[in-house]
């Protein structure tokens, strides 16, 4: 069979062979790896040797590579490089993978053979590893029904099958709505405010669809500077409006009654194992450990931040006042044109000022150089190695003593077959072979960048580039895992623990000695102005108080949904409203629903973790504190960054090893402080 997942690769460091993939491939591939997999749970099953940690602990984390080999294409595909052909194989195989994990985890002779080993586990004289890959196991098994009556576990088959469509189905919907919508602008007039950089990507986008004059799309880098900069307010609103209200029109892409679906059936999951809520299943293995630690957070951050908010509002309504009168009422529509405005006369700061200074090729050398200084770590772009789409580039990465260490894929710029927002995944885990062998990890990290057009290269704003060293922080994570199995290595460590590298990285983005690393004028080559760094500088914390509520009234939202212990069929919109209503500095607007198209908590893996970026804001802002006291490129603190958290993935509780590279347990000290609260 000429299907190259199922054939070596004999490729760079064996990465995936994008470059003979074709879509036909997926589905034989994915039958065959469930295929052999079931073969090998099956030898586990009949083995008639005592069940021991090698013959069937081991083995079952060794089972199931090809399929986890196809499967894990076909899912980075689906989100960065989808099509309707691809959707349709996912919609035709989702039921099917999921009843195969099923018949695995819900296999009673494989799980009577785990629990023997677990039962012994005191008397089999394991490694600290090797304990937590049998701990691991067992609380999966445990965790996905292996302890249900028979009729339990049909009820259990049946969610898990539900669950799976109705994911897949949101994120298909809301790709769909996003693409959908284009604000076409054929009059220059209604330009007005727009900066040119604006302006040219909104001509370029409009003669790729065939069209004249200017488009306008709900992807951030078309729709944040519209809403920063337009100065027609009725076609912010209108803008505003198109990208709160998606999944909301009662038509084949309306969500609605999919988060009712997925919000009741994660409950009813949860209490058919033995939980009051989906919120207690979720949080029994994070650091959080329960809801009440979560809404302790989030009301400490609420308590602490809102009165500053609330300042920070009322500035920028006067502000705005100034111009449009003083019965003038700030919207949500407003806020960031207003809000660009004020930063502009506090800092002096524009952020289209900047962008001549992070001409992207240059960010990306001034963030590997980042890794560099840090960790002595080098990349070196390898045109052999096979990619997705062209817009993509891969490179080799080498330790400081030239040992390989990864490859990094790095896909910057929006398109139609890519989901929004950015994100950071792996092709290939590290892994140690049997032999021994270090198996080194393939990762990945995708944006929706700001793209080139005619005559200028791709220039990214400030939060641009912020959003690079956020995902560069997870790449890190994946690049330095030194695990020996890969269940535990890398990004794989407690939800909310593993925004800790990302977040720690955007530290760097308003240190000088960072930014003049590498931020220099895309024409001139100038440095870029040490009033400009000021200016960044001192911005920091502009807005920081309205821009944590916000990110508070999410967990609240993703709290109120997974901790109802009752099914929910009432008004979705209403529901929102008011879960996060005390979260809220800005007029609630009627029609808006953020629910219908919030990936995070409905199809992606924060359902009940949303949380998380707070909770990593503290322990971020904490552990930088190091590096501001002793340097911010000092080699012994990264060092230390790097041997306790980044190589030691999910091996140990993430408590333990915060406390073994910080020497103490975080507080939100360091945060308030950070942020000027304090």
């Amino acid at each position: 069979m000429n299907n190259p997942f199922l054939q070596p690769y004999n490729t760079p460091h064996d990465t995936t062979p994008f470059d003979r993939i074709k879509i036909t491939d997926f589905e034989p591939a994915i039958r065959e790896g469930m295929k052999i997999e079931d073969e090998e749970i099956a030898n586990i099953t009949g083995n008639k040797s005592e069940p021991d940690f090698e013959n069937t602990v081991l083995a079952l984390e060794h089972a199931g590579k090809l399929l986890d080999r196809v499967t894990t294409v076909f899912f980075n595909l689906m989100s960065a490089e989808t099509s309707d052909e691809l959707d349709a194989i996912a919609e035709k195989l989702m039921p099917e993978l999921t009843e195969h994990g099923n018949n695995i985890s819900l296999n009673p002779q494989l799980f009577e053979r785990v629990k023997s080993v677990y039962d012994r586990k005191d008397r089999l004289n394991l490694t600290p590893e090797e304990s937590k890959l049998l701990e691991k196991t067992y609380d999966g098994f445990i965790r996905n029904g292996a302890n249900l009556k028979d009729e339990e576990k049909d009820a259990f088959r049946k969610l898990s099958a539900e669950l799976s469509t109705l994911t897949l189905k949101f994120s298909q919907n809301h790709l769909k709505e996003t693409n959908k919508y284009e604000l076409h602008i054929t009059e220059r007039k209604n330009l007005e405010g727009l900066p040119d950089s604006a302006i040219g990507a909104a001509e370029h986008t409009a003669k790729e669809k065939g069209k004249e004059g200017w488009i306008f799309t709900l992807q951030a880098p078309s729709y944040v500077p519209f809403m920063k900069y337009s100065r027609n307010r009725e076609l912010r609103k209108e803008l505003y409006m198109a990208y709160n209200t998606q999944c909301t029109h009662n038509d084949e892409l309306d969500n609605t009654e999919i988060v009712k679906q997925l919000v009741n059936k994660r409950m009813e999951l949860a209490q058919l194992l033995g939980f009051g809520t989906y919120a207690d299943y979720v949080l029994k293995k994070r650091m959080a450990e329960n809801s009440e630690n979560v809404y302790k957070l989030l009301n400490d951050l609420l308590d602490a931040y809102t009165p500053t908010a609330h300042k920070e509002i009322e500035e920028i309504e006067e502000l705005a006042r100034e111009t449009e009168g003083e019965t003038f009422r700030l919207m949500p529509w407003d806020l960031s044109y207003y809000a660009e405005k004020l930063k502009n006369r506090k800092y002096s700061l524009d952020e289209e000022a900047l962008r001549p200074y992070f001409e992207l090729s240059r960010v990306k050398e001034g963030v590997f150089g980042l890794a560099t200084k840090l960790y002595g770590i080098t990349f070196h772009e390898n045109k052999d190695i096979p990619v997705y789409h062209p817009d993509v580039q891969a490179f080799e990465v080498y330790d400081a003593d030239g040992t390989f260490l990864a490859v990094l894929y790095t896909d910057f710029h929006p398109r139609k077959g890519k989901r929004s927002g950015a994100w950071m995944t792996s092709y290939k885990e590290q892994w140690m072979e049997d032999d021994g062998t270090n198996s080194r990890p393939h990762v990945s990290v995708t944006m929706n960048f700001t793209k080139p057009t005619t005559d200028k290269p791709a220039l990214l704003t400030f939060s641009e580039v912020n959003t690079f060293l956020h995902e560069f922080g997870h790449a890190l994570h994946g690049i330095f895992a030194n695990t020996r199995f890969q269940c535990m290595s890398g990004t794989n460590v407690y939800w909310d623990f593993v925004e800790l590298p990302s977040q720690i990285m955007e530290n760097f983005a308003v240190e000088k000695d960072f930014l003049n690393t590498f931020a220099r004028h895309y024409i001139t080559g100038e440095a870029i102005p040490e009033n400009l760094i000021k200016s960044i500088i001192d911005s920091q914390n502009f807005n920081v108080a309205y821009a944590c509520l916000r990110q508070v009234s999410f967990g609240l939202l993703d709290m109120a949904w997974y901790t109802r212990r009752e099914t929910f069929d009432g008004d979705v919109r209403a529901y929102e409203k008011e879960a996060w209503k005390k979260a809220q500095v800005l007029p609630g607007v009627e029609d808006t629903c953020m629910s219908v198209q919030f990936s995070h908590i409905m199809a992606g893996g924060y359902s009940a973790g949303y949380y998380s970026y707070k909770w990593a804001e503290v322990l971020d802002a904490d552990a930088f504190s190091v590096f501001k006291e002793k340097g911010i490129f000092n080699r012994e603190v990264a060092q230390s960054f790097r041997e306790n958290i980044l190589s030691k993935g999910g091996t140990e509780h993430p408590m333990v090893l915060y406390k073994r590279f910080r020497g103490q347990e975080p507080g939100i000290d360091a945060l308030l402080k950070r942020n000027g609260i304090i």
